[in-house]
């Protein structure tokens, strides 16, 4: 009994609420699907400005507006994962320090990131509700042996 309780307290210490999250991009062209149907109908005339409408590629993701500073994130340069914290922008160049490492200054071209695989560290709802019933159904369980 003993050893199980230890491995659930254990097992508290290394579960975190807090994911690395990629923002999903917004697709602009369903939305812009729905309006072009809508205009069509209204209008025939508008008919030439509809089909440009479908045409527009979705904009460019900015990396800088994204990886803003004080924030934690998790990106991908050349291949390998780094979890950091953005301190500025020095014009092209990002300066962020490492999370586990404060003093280790680390300097990326905004074209090594990769910006498809940026994750911003967010609270997780889900996982906070899973280890909250857990601990619910750990007390109730820990009552059940004391009263048996």
């Amino acid at each position: 009994m003993q050893k199980y309780l230890y491995l659930i307290i254990i097992s508290f210490f290394l579960i975190s609420c807090y994911t690395y999250q990629v923002k999903k991009q917004v697709d602009t062209t369903t939305d812009n699907k729905q309006e072009s149907k809508k205009t069509a109908v209204s209008a025939n005339d508008n008919s030439t400005q509809t089909k440009s409408a479908i045409a527009e590629p979705a904009m460019p993701i900015n990396i800088q507006e994204k990886l803003a500073p004080n924030k934690n994130f998790k990106i991908n340069v050349d291949g390998k994962a780094y979890k950091i914290i953005v301190d500025r922008w020095e014009s092209d160049s990002l300066v962020a320090h490492s999370v586990h490492n404060p003093k280790k200054i680390l300097k990326f071209h905004k074209n090594q990131i990769n910006s498809e695989k940026i994750a911003e560290k967010r609270f997780s709802q889900p996982i906070a509700d899973i280890i909250t019933v857990t601990a619910y159904a750990g007390i109730g369980v820990l009552i059940w042996s004391l009263l048996r």
